[in-house]
């Protein structure tokens, strides 16, 4: 019972770009893979998300900012980005980012070039090397805090640690053990 009448709506014509992208269950499939249409999608508030049941190992790099509920082995850089590990994320990496805030268990060193923020159930096992950072009360944390300022440049040590150039620190570094 098809009427003409209900078809045409003037107001329903600028939504019908983006509900063919949606309704259909097989061009989604293929556009996620093609990059074309993910920049038009893309804002500062959307971030890819890894669930609960996914264990990735290896290296994740990307230009978007990052939710992980599941668990991550390995090293992440997402530089200019947030990246935010859920109450149920599991992590053994290094992780470089502009914003890191932990809700579950992360064992590494964190790099934020702005600011790390771990909450009450969060737990950190590993380096700090930010500009700020904020520990909320109830969460745990055991490793070393490095603050440094924002457009501070960065200097590896001959032991394979970063550093940064300052004028007054001494030029004799002892290595540690």
């Amino acid at each position: 019972m098809w009427k003409p009448t209900n078809q045409p709506q003037t107001p329903a014509r600028p939504a019908e770009p983006e509900r063919p992208t949606t309704s259909t269950p097989s061009v989604p499939t293929m556009a996620a893979a093609d990059p074309a249409p993910r920049p038009i999608a893309t804002t500062t508030a959307d971030q890819a998300t890894i669930g609960k049941s996914l264990v990735i190992k290896g290296e994740v790099t990307g230009s978007e900012s990052l939710y992980i509920d599941g668990r991550v082995e390995g090293s992440i850089n997402l530089a200019g980005n947030r990246v935010t590990i859920g109450r149920n994320g599991v992590v053994a990496a290094n992780i470089n980012a502009r914003e890191i805030v932990v809700l579950g268990k992360v064992r590494g060193n964190l790099t934020a070039s702005d600011r790390v923020d771990i909450r009450s159930d969060g737990s950190l096992t590993g380096d700090v090397i930010a500009a700020r950072i904020s520990i909320e009360d109830g969460a745990f944390f055991k490793g070393g805090i490095d603050i440094r300022k924002g457009g501070q440049p960065q200097q590896l040590k001959p032991n394979g640690e970063d550093k940064a150039v300052s004028a007054t620190e001494p030029t004799a570094v002892g290595a540690r053990a």
